[in-house]
């Protein structure tokens, strides 16, 4: 099952391809927690599967959330990882959700800088290359009670991936879904559990079926007002050059709050962007686009960075935004955020945490 990864590129030939989450490293941290104890000493451990019961809570229940990081090689030759504190209590805002004990940030942060410092040796030189980072954790008690459980594993990988796309900002096509719902209101929508994704792949199917590499969400209400993408934000450009206006849907509890949207709101006000919070229906979405008012949109996450979309199908009808190519817009705030998280801008906000990897 493990697909151990060479070491690190000396010469300069180009970087291999590693798809999405293919090509993991080494070693896996691993805790325990459990009723009455709380959480028991991390290991770093040979990367390996482990023993399952059939009766384990996570298993038959749901009790599951995990968290998305990317680490990048910084011009020193360190590696960086972006934003680890923030994805700490995102990843504790899900445990809170799904009834599942917290995880304390200098825990999480202890396993991200073990593990970035076995296994970050095993990047590879690359503009586009990171090492990304899923910590998981699930209800491992052995019990089918109809309650929360009483024992959880916490498990952090790692694997080193180009693009999620591609390796370029090339522009993708996106299917709009009119009848099925991403979340619901009071629901799990605002927390990373695997459910959430689960629920969501008949509709990429639908869209891969009709060309489109992504869904568009909208609201489970009165499904008219655009959500997010995927697994990933949306942010509309209104307008163009210095009178440029970046739009994106204000956050729900049918939202996943992105921290990738949340450093492009401060990036973008940062290159003069003005940056407003203000929900778009979908009609609207396309006659804007074909008035020429909204001249880019663009999709943001962990994986995926800042990605342009180029055309939309929604039903019978379908539109292009722009002339279908990445715009400048898009361009440039992709350029800040690779900038912030690979060091070759200043870090102004502390949101690189630094490791230097062991190599072995």
């Amino acid at each position: 099952m493990t697909h151990a990864l060479q070491s690190a590129h000396t010469d300069h030939s180009p970087a291999p391809r590693f798809g999405f989450g293919e090509s993991f490293t080494d070693h896996m941290v691993v805790m325990r927690w459990t009723e009455g104890q709380g959480w028991g000493k991390g290991e770093v451990l040979p990367y390996g599967d482990f023993p399952m019961n059939p009766a384990m809570v996570g298993l038959h229940y749901g009790q599951v959330v995990f968290e998305g990081i990317k680490s990048h090689r910084q011009p020193d030759g360190s590696i960086g990882t972006f934003r680890p504190d923030a994805h700490a209590r995102r990843f504790q805002n899900s445990a809170r959700r799904m009834a599942m004990p917290v995880l304390p940030e200098d825990l999480f942060l202890w396993a991200v800088d073990e593990l970035v410092a076995r296994d970050g040796g095993r990047l590879p030189e690359g503009p586009n290359l990171s090492l990304y980072l899923r910590p998981v954790m699930f209800a491992s008690e052995v019990s089918l009670a109809l309650r929360p459980a009483r024992e959880y594993t916490f498990v952090l990988i790692a694997f080193v991936t180009g693009g999620f796309f591609s390796d370029q900002p090339d522009p993708i096509s996106v299917l709009v879904s009119r009848d099925v719902s991403r979340a619901a209101p009071g629901g799990t929508g605002q927390a990373k559990c695997a459910g959430n994704y689960a629920g969501a792949f008949t509709v990429q199917q639908e869209a891969a079926a009709v060309g489109c590499q992504q869904v568009v969400w909208l609201d489970p209400v009165e499904r008219r007002w655009i959500e997010e993408m995927g697994g990933m934000n949306l942010f509309f450009v209104r307008g163009s050059g210095p009178t440029a206006e970046l739009v994106t849907p204000p956050l729900t509890d049918t939202l996943l709050p992105g921290i990738t949207r949340d450093s492009l709101m401060v990036l973008a006000e940062e290159e003069g962007l003005r940056v407003t919070e203000e929900r778009t229906a979908v009609d609207q979405w396309q006659a804007e686009c074909e008035s020429g008012r909204i001249t880019e949109t663009l999709a943001c996450g962990t994986a995926a960075v800042v990605t342009p979309v180029g055309f939309v199908r929604d039903g019978a009808g379908s539109w292009s935004i722009g002339d279908g190519s990445p715009g400048p817009v898009s361009l440039r705030l992709r350029a800040a955020l690779v900038g912030a998280q690979r060091g070759t801008a200043p870090d102004r906000h502390g949101w690189v945490r630094p490791s230097s990897p062991r190599h072995r």
